[in-house]
């Protein structure tokens, strides 16, 4: 019976999902056809600096960190909740692994993977440790994730000094400031291709995948859509909750890893403002806040949306204070637009 129930929810999930994600396609297509109107004047007004392959791999080496951020936190808002801890994450694993890489007496690609998975382990940590008040005790994420965000600033300071960590090894040059095919496309007068950038996509695939297709992404869709539903037909709630923010803990750990090898340190600065930007990239790509509807796809384009707008304002020469206030109408037009799509045109 009980079988039959999550047999049931599973496919009521899935058609709600896909009527919501034909909305998400729909609304996701117009911003990017009016963006591109607007990238084509900017471009003219630019003497054609905007399009060039140049600026074009510039803007994607910029969004990498905050696409990978909001992957994961595409994740957590999906089943209803937020993580503001990510930034500060970024903070402490960048840290941690930097004391790590210069502790051992290894180089190369073991030192990259062996950083790598000491990032991970303290990233997932911290995200298991935002999960348990949540599931626990039914508190709520907000202010969980806020503590976390305070006490991973507060010991990324503090195992730092108040100082950025310097990289005593190169292994980790390639991956911040490396290229793929660089000698290659150079002659075709083309930039190489960032291997951070690299590292984004395949991420974006990857949980784009492990979202749409497989049963623990039907599952975070469920309890973002009915929680109670979702426990009633046997899912194990607590679980996909506690996962779902281990994946964010784990975005903000490669995030920092890519940071650190790009800046050749890890800084307790780094993350500042990381955790908004993030938070914004999934809103704009239009994941719902109150849960149960999102992409991993749209959030990418939301941050690169928002990358884009950035970019361009930097090219007109928009100082910084008038930027903050478009980025911020933005976001407000987009959750408003989303709201007024889903009372008059979703039936």
């Amino acid at each position: 019976m009980a079988h039959d129930v999550q047999a049931a929810l599973e496919a009521s999930s899935d058609a709600a999902r896909a009527k919501a994600n034909r909305g998400l396609v729909i609304r996701t297509g117009a911003v990017v056809l009016g963006l591109l109107i607007v990238v084509v004047a900017v471009n003219g007004f630019s003497h054609g600096t905007f399009l060039t392959p140049g600026n074009l791999t510039n803007v994607l080496r910029q969004i990498t960190y905050v696409a990978i951020l909001a992957i994961g936190q595409t994740f957590v808002i999906i089943t209803a909740g937020i993580d503001l801890s990510v930034g500060s994450l970024i903070e402490l694993t960048g840290v941690v692994m930097a004391q790590f890489a210069n502790a051992v007496s290894f180089g190369g690609f073991p030192l990259v993977v062996a950083t790598l998975f000491v990032g991970l382990a303290v990233g997932c940590f911290a995200g298991f440790i935002n999960a348990v008040p949540v599931v626990k005790l039914n508190l709520p994420p907000f202010i969980t994730t806020l503590a976390m965000m305070l006490m991973a600033r507060g010991l990324a300071f503090k195992l730092g000094h108040g100082q950025p960590v310097p990289l005593r090894s190169d292994a980790f040059e390639n991956i911040g400031i490396g290229f793929l095919l660089g000698g290659q496309l150079s002659l075709l007068g083309l930039p190489g291709i960032p291997i951070a950038v690299l590292w984004m996509v395949g991420l974006v695939a990857v949980f784009a995948v492990v979202l749409t297709r497989t049963r623990f992404g039907r599952y975070v869709f469920a309890i973002g859509g009915n929680e109670e539903a979702a426990r009633l037909a046997g899912i194990n709630v607590g679980l996909v909750k506690t996962m779902v923010y281990v994946i964010s803990g784990g975005c903000a750990a490669i995030s920092g890893l890519l940071l650190m090898a790009r800046f050749g340190s890890g800084s307790p600065n780094t993350g500042i403002g990381f955790e908004l930007q993030s938070i914004a990239a999934v809103v704009v790509g239009g994941t719902s806040l109150m849960g149960g509807r999102g992409s991993v796809i749209a959030t990418f384009l939301g941050a690169l949306l928002i990358g884009l707008l950035n970019n361009v304002m930097n090219l007109l020469q928009i100082e910084s204070y008038t930027q903050d206030i478009v980025l911020g109408a933005v976001i407000l037009l987009a959750v408003v637009t989303d709201e007024l799509r889903k009372r008059y045109l979703v039936r």
